[in-house]
């Protein structure tokens, strides 16, 4: 499966959650090594969503805030092959810090190709933004801003 994504900013709360410890051991696993503090936000449309919207679906995260059209053509795509690794949430000083899950996955922009995974946590306010993460500082390690074009594998 391959997205195409523009870049867009969040809402500079990320690095609160990636920098937990307890997210971080995860990550390692699943990336090989320290995840960098902060995701790429990556807006989408069209049949990326619809398959977007397929692997939400695969991870159990709820699609009722998608269309009625984009979830029934969701329902058509197989996401069998795609890995979803899950990652577990935690509770820290009375806080609750929610799961998520993640799919490993390439992005690439111009001659650059970097490891990652694409992230899906269980309680998020995008429908339509996929989140990145990544070893490495993505904006910086690929020269990308808002509103440039990447691609995103997924294994």
């Amino acid at each position: 499966m391959r997205l195409t994504g523009t870049v867009s900013s969040g809402l500079g709360r990320a690095h609160i959650f990636m920098a937990q410890p307890h997210y971080q051991e995860q990550f390692k696993q699943l990336l090989g090594g320290t995840a960098w503090p902060g995701t790429l936000n990556l807006t989408i449309q069209g049949e990326d969503l619809v398959q977007y919207i397929a692997l939400r679906k695969k991870s159990g995260i709820d699609t009722l805030d998608a269309s009625d059209e984009d979830r029934a053509n969701a329902s058509n795509i197989d996401v069998t092959m795609h890995d979803a690794h899950r990652i577990r949430g935690f509770l820290r000083d009375g806080v609750s810090f929610g799961g998520a899950t993640a799919y490993s996955a390439e992005v690439e922009s111009g001659d650059v190709k970097v490891e990652c995974a694409l992230l899906i946590p269980d309680l998020t306010r995008h429908t339509d933004v996929v989140e990145v993460i990544a070893c490495s500082f993505l904006r910086e390690r690929m020269s990308i801003e808002d509103n440039d074009i990447v691609y995103i594998s997924v294994k």
